[in-house]
């Protein structure tokens, strides 16, 4: 399928999307949003997939909702954030529950709903000169996107109030520190470990990462009783793939195993 906010490529076991309206400055639009969840789904459903990685083309990473629209018709307004936030949340979802990891490389400014999404993914990794800008008050409104999710579950309750309510901007290292983004690199050495990291992660048992990503996600709502025996399930499941099988009588014969991703 052809995306005209996005560039798509598959190739490896690495779904490489890049936002590709670079003379916009990659803002969240209806068709962003709507062409995200399509990509999520084909991407959730190709078994070849066993790692996303995110980048962004042009002088911004992302900035944020796309306000010329927004303030066209204020009696519409309403419906249109319900439409549009339909396909972007449906895309997150996704992307956080599919096997496949996901790698966001960001490369300068991230702007409101793009913070949510770097929270979002399993993996974030930032140039030096990258900035995470809140935004939501700064117009008046609130973190969508999951924002109120993945933010908090990253840098914290306290840390996520002051970032939203004060509007701040957090540079990549402010980021890392508060746990916002997982890594914080040279600029110029931002792709090559973006891809190293992809690389690793497609070679990686992915039945096993999926099961991971969910059981992560269900942490702070289960009982630890329940969430023990939502591993011990997961474990179950993991077992009767490829990759856990072989995983089990390589190591037991000391030799290191190749997962085939299934």
């Amino acid at each position: 399928m052809t995306y005209e906010s996005f560039k798509l490529e598959i190739a490896d076991g690495i779904a490489h999307v890049t936002f590709n309206q670079p003379e916009r400055g990659n803002p969240m639009d209806l068709r962003f949003n709507t062409e995200l969840s399509r990509i999520a789904s084909e991407l959730d459903e190709d078994p070849s997939v066993r790692c996303v990685l995110i980048d962004a083309a042009g002088k911004y990473f992302g900035v944020g909702a796309d306000l010329k629209t927004m303030n066209r018709d204020r009696a519409e307004l309403q419906v249109f954030i319900k439409n549009a936030t339909v396909g972007l949340h449906s895309a997150l979802s996704r992307f956080a529950r599919m096997n496949a990891p996901v790698v966001v490389s960001v490369h300068s400014l991230v702007v409101g709903g793009f913070t949510a999404l770097c929270a979002a993914a399993d993996f974030c990794i930032a140039a030096r000169s990258a900035r995470f800008y809140a935004a939501y008050t700064g117009i008046g409104l609130l973190p969508d996107g999951g924002g109120t999710t993945f933010i908090p579950r990253r840098v914290g309750i306290r840390r996520a109030a002051e970032f939203f309510m004060r509007n701040q901007t957090w540079s990549a290292e402010e980021s890392l520190a508060n746990g916002l983004i997982s890594h914080v690199v040279d600029d110029a050495a931002l792709g090559e470990e973006s891809w190293a990291l992809a690389r690793e992660l497609a070679a990686g048992p992915t039945v096993a990462f999926g099961e991971i990503k969910n059981l992560l996600l269900s942490t702070w709502s289960q009982p630890i009783e329940s969430q023990m025996e939502q591993e011990a399930r997961a474990m179950t499941r993991v077992t009767r793939s490829e990759d856990g099988w072989n995983g089990i009588c390589e190591v037991a014969q000391r030799r290191k195993p190749k997962f085939a991703g299934r």
